[in-house]
């Protein structure tokens, strides 16, 4: 796989080269958090890092892994690129749930012949949404907003509203409605 523009890829980009080396390294990944965001909202939203969370692997392999395409770590638990000043890669702990959801089955896309996995655009909102409705971060909830306007057509609207009322945050699901159904002005 071609490397992306260091200095100016997306999150998107970003992700696919390093999920695609990853996976040829027989370390499967799931993104999650606020890339699936910058990737669903097709660029609206911009995160800054990739939260990729691993499916039982050590850091030392990922490390490995990573140090093959220019990544290093830094004092902390990020990996940076130097080329790349703009966004970084972590890994936090998994397993991947939404709230009180587990198991998660992310969406899979399979590019250059392998596959890759993040949170599907439904799950992507939830985990917006699980934000908003245990901890009122606004900012979150904006976000699901975004994704579910950009993505409205791959969200599963039951599913969502069944989830919502499980966590305790059916009065989310319906303000996520009622943004929806506002006219956007050009």
């Amino acid at each position: 796989m071609t490397p992306p523009d260091w200095q100016t890829c997306t999150e998107e980009e970003l992700w696919r080269f390093v999920a695609w080396h990853l996976e040829g390294a027989g370390i499967p990944t799931v993104l999650v958090g606020g890339a699936v965001v910058a990737i669903y909202s097709e660029g609206l939203y911009r995160s800054g890092d990739l939260d990729m969370v691993l499916d039982r692997h050590r850091r030392s392999h990922v490390t490995e892994a990573l140090k093959e395409i220019g990544f290093v770590p830094d004092k902390s638990r990020y990996f940076k690129h130097p080329e790349c000043k703009h966004l970084y890669v972590e890994f936090p702990p998994g397993p991947v749930e939404l709230g009180e959801e587990y198991p998660v089955f992310p969406a899979e896309i399979q590019v250059e012949g392998r596959i890759l996995r993040l949170l599907s655009p439904t799950d992507c909102v939830k985990d917006r949404l699980a934000a908003y409705i245990h901890w009122k971060l606004r900012d979150n909830f904006r976000q699901a907003v975004i994704v579910a306007k950009r993505q409205k057509d791959c969200i599963d609207f039951e599913n969502l509203a069944a989830w919502c009322d499980r966590e305790g945050g059916a009065e989310a699901y319906e303000e996520l409605l009622k943004e929806l159904s506002k006219t956007e002005t050009p």
